[in-house]
């Protein structure tokens, strides 16, 4: 696990993913042309539950989709 500091909507959190949802989580920003704190605030925003679990699946329907469009 790997812990990072993010603010999101003028205050500090912090976040614990595993390196391979860091590394997808920064690869999804790029590609949506903004920045990993931007991308994390959108999620936060629409989230139920932890943030965490909220990153970690909005990666996943995002690497679905993209499996989804390459078929």
């Amino acid at each position: 696990m790997e812990k990072h500091s993010v603010t999101i909507s003028g205050h500090s959190t912090s976040l614990s993913l595993e390196p391979e949802f860091w590394i997808e989580l920064k690869e999804i920003a790029i590609e949506k042309k903004t920045t990993v704190a931007g991308l994390i605030e959108r999620i936060d925003n629409h989230r139920t539950g932890n943030l965490s679990a909220a990153i970690r699946v909005y990666i996943l329907k995002e690497l679905k989709e993209k499996v989804i469009q390459n078929k």
